[in-house]
């Protein structure tokens, strides 16, 4: 530990979770002020009543007061507020296909069959993205070529009265009117993936440019741009407008007919629109970055042909073959039946690479197992490490469902005479299949769960032991404390198990729909209330969608609603769908360790890095990257402390590659003591950080962790802190609802579960000690007095006072 001198001062930088926060809450002021940023990254301070960046308050130590300087960086502006960002959430199926590419398990060094199936699994997460860019423009063409130019606007159809025949008649009116919102969402597609964030320091942004693989092993070492991401966008944007113009020609599997050369005309257009789809099929199956990037192989290659130059060559030629198949088509049929046909012929071919997938993955989490096997049950990666196939089914299922749904409030509002693609009742019998399924499981779940906690207080068994420790002699908290606990154990325990949950519905109304579709068998009268319900759902997702959409627009709260699901999903950088929208986490990083370097230039200065939820994760990154980058006289001086973080139950067992449990150890060890976890047993989404196997013996707190040089063991007895906090190995177990008030210190009443982390007392005592400026190990401090008498009159069940 550093001997703190006259000029020492604490940085202490925050960082916060998802749904963002005003800058006042975040450094806790009643005002704040920039004190640098590019106003999309923003780092704030307090201000005094002239707006000037003030100090915080002093950090109380064992020895002397410490001056603090209190900092927050926000970057809630990067997924959410304004329409633009809001729109995003309509590519939420894009978003969970790209996130499950980071879900893969771990490839084992020098293992030839682990490393051929990580190969292929990348290559058919690729395929599978493309696919399902397909059957978005595919369900958009029945919307607008079929239902709205062929059908809506024939001749003579009882639908738009307002616009007259002659209009109706005029050449080329109908096919550009059905083709141009396809080629306006093909272009505000590729507009959306090629949004990116500028980083604020031109040194950080060729740092970051800079192709090099970090072999540190520690937490998010891979989460990093990958090269190949515009050949991908461009690969998509060339299929997307073939599948377009094949559609418009007649579908994949029967081409329109037509004599002299206009047939002649039509063939090739309808070959080269195939030709175009099975290139960029191709393409994207073998354009994998650890490939590709070896100049020894043959990966070179296809990068030199999807080099910029061809890649534009390419991309005008497919404009080309949208314009000329809007010249071939002078008039539109009564039905474009190429929509139907492509629809479902995309659809079965993603099922195929979701099972594809999914028998590849066994053997591939069958060879990482060794890498988690030495781990505790509750440790180890979710489902075995197969967790990334029920989330690509999600994202099929879930994109094909969101059109379909648009597609049926369109129909409505045009006319009921209008006619859907026969596969659409299909569709509705899926998601109706897959909505009574998920009630009856809903209900089943709730049913168990409400039996198994009854009958457990009802018997009196103890589920949260560590509570009576923290609530010792304060019965009233202890009751609020422990029903919370029960809560929320439950939900981290069994989260993944609702994902898995409805994937399995899901998949088992696919499965139904596709067998009845295949063997082309009518729909019995039975499935009837299926397929009404199914109506339902499907007009509930696409109504809920848009709606929140257009609130957003109205409404900031909204938008930043929105942001839950994007600051999950866009933490995770383009790899396997280049057409998501950007990650946050590319900039955040590299300007927390750019903001910590600025800082260190002090010699008296210490920073500790403090980060909330998501930003927990964004913090641990950061302080992995100043690990690799400091000399090892300032990486004394920084320290890290997680509060609600999901760095332990969520992120390595879902990311058992990117953050596994051994990289978590190096980076404990690295920090050497440095590393502070706040935890509450009453935070759902939030838990232990560096300890696990916990267990009361004897009145003591007892359990296995991280030890300061980056070992794994038993642990020393918990300490108690001042505030009635428990403090086991680096984990700082507080109790909720907190002990006081105490005088002079901000308080919050009642349980505060996910929330509200520093207005504990105990947050101050983590930031000394991963400032270096407190022992860990000291003897117990003394309590602070309290403001109020806690009451005593009872005790808990371990006998505790």
């Amino acid at each position: 530990m550093l001997i703190a001198g006259p000029d020492t001062r604490v940085v202490e930088l925050r960082v916060h979770g998802v749904q963002g926060t005003t800058p006042q809450t975040l450094v806790d002021a009643v005002a704040a002020v920039d004190v640098a940023g590019d106003g999309v990254g923003r780092i704030v301070r307090p201000a005094d009543r002239l707006r000037r960046p003030a100090p915080g308050p002093v950090l109380q130590t064992e020895g002397r007061p410490v001056t603090r300087v209190v900092e927050g960086y926000l970057w809630g502006g990067m997924t959410s507020g304004g329409v633009a960002k809001a729109t995003w959430a309509l590519l939420f199926p894009f978003s969970i296909a790209n996130v499950a590419h980071w879900m893969l398990p771990p490839v084992p060094e020098r293992n030839l069959p682990a490393h051929l199936l990580g190969l292929g699994l990348r290559s058919l997460l690729r395929v599978f993205a493309l696919l399902l860019t397909a059957l978005l423009v595919a369900q958009v063409s029945v919307v607008s070529l079929d239902l709205l130019a062929a059908q809506c606007l024939r001749p003579g159809a009882e639908c738009l009265t307002s616009i007259p025949t002659d209009v109706r008649l005029f050449p080329w009116f109908r096919t550009f009117l059905g083709l141009l919102p396809i080629v306006v969402l093909i272009s505000v597609m590729r507009r959306i993936s090629h949004v990116d964030w500028r980083i604020e320091r031109k040194e950080i942004a060729e740092a970051e440019d800079e192709e090099r693989q970090p072999a540190s092993g520690l937490p998010g070492a891979h989460v990093a741009t990958d090269p190949d991401t515009p050949a991908l966008r461009s690969l998509h944007v060339v299929a997307s407008l073939a599948v377009a113009s094949l559609i418009a020609l007649g579908g994949p599997l029967k081409q329109l007919t037509a004599t002299g050369s206009m047939g002649v005309a039509i063939t090739v257009a309808w070959i080269v629109s195939l030709v175009f789809i099975g290139l960029s099929v191709l393409g994207v199956f073998l354009l994998d970055d650890p490939t590709g990037g070896a100049p020894h192989r043959g990966g070179r290659w296809l990068r030199a042909a999807l080099s910029r130059r061809p890649r534009r060559v390419f991309l005008a030629l497919s404009a080309v073959l949208v314009l000329t198949t809007l010249g071939l088509q002078e008039q539109l049929p009564a039905r474009v039946p190429g929509a139907d046909v492509t629809v479902q012929v995309i659809a079965l071919l993603m099922a195929f690479v979701v099972v594809l997938f999914g028998l590849l993955l066994v053997p591939a989490a069958l060879l990482a197992r060794r890498t988690w096997t030495s781990l505790p049950r509750e440790l180890r990666p979710w489902a075995g490490g197969w967790f990334a196939a029920p989330v690509l089914a999600i994202a099929g299922l879930l994109g094909g469902g969101f059109g379909a749904g648009v597609a049926l409030p369109v129909r409505k509002a045009l006319g009921e005479q209008l006619k859907l693609p026969e596969g659409y009742a299909y569709i509705t019998l899926l998601w109706g299949v897959a909505g009574a399924l998920a009630l009856l499981s809903t209900f089943a779940v709730a049913s168990f769960t409400g039996a198994v906690r009854w009958r457990a207080f009802r018997k009196g068994k103890e589920w949260a032991r560590e509570a009576s420790l923290l609530h010792s002699g304060r019965m009233r908290d202890l009751r609020a404390a422990t029903r919370a606990w029960w809560w929320a154990r439950w939900e981290r325990n069994h989260g993944h198990h609702m994902i898995m949950i409805i994937a399995s519905v899901l998949v088992v109304g696919a499965v139904l729909a596709t067998l009845l579709r295949v063997q082309n068998v009518s729909r019995p009268s039975w499935t009837e209330p299926f397929s009404a319900f199914g109506v339902f759902v499907l007009g509930l997702l696409a109504v809920s969608l848009l709606r929140a959409v257009y609130l957003a627009a109205r409404q900031p709260e909204s938008g930043r609603r929105l942001g839950i699901i994007a600051d999950i999903a866009q933490f995770w950088p383009r790899e396997a769908h280049p057409i998501v929208p950007p990650c946050y986490a590319l900039k955040v990083v590299p300007e927390l360790v750019s903001r910590v370097q600025d800082h260190l230039r002090d010699p008296g200065t210490r920073v500790v890095l403090c980060g909330h939820s998501q930003g927990s994760l964004l913090v641990a990154v950061a302080a992995a990257r100043l690990l690799e980058e400091l000399p090892a006289h300032d990486r004394e001086r920084i320290g890290l402390v997680t509060a609600g973080s999901q760095l332990q139950w969520a992120y390595p067992r879902a990311f058992p590659a990117v953050v596994p449990h051994a990289s978590l150890a190096r980076l404990a060890g690295g920090l050497d003591g440095r590393w502070r976890a706040l935890c509450r047993g009453t935070d759902p989404l939030g838990g232990a950080v560096m300890t696990w196997r916990r267990q009361v013996f004897d009145g003591m707190l007892l359990g296995v962790g991280y030890r300061e040089d980056g070992s794994e063991g038993a642990l020393a007895p918990a300490l108690r802190g001042p505030t009635g906090a428990l403090v086991l190995g680096g984990d700082h177990w507080l109790p909720d609802p907190q002990r006081g008030p105490f005088p002079g210190r901000r308080w919050r009443s009642g349980v505060s579960a996910h929330s509200d982390y520093t207005s504990d007392p105990e947050w101050d005592r983590a930031v000394a000690i991963a400032a270096g400026l407190l022992d860990v190990d000291a003897p117990e401090s003394p309590p602070l007095p309290f403001a109020r008498k806690p009451e005593t009159r009872s005790r808990d069940a371990l006998g505790g006072s």
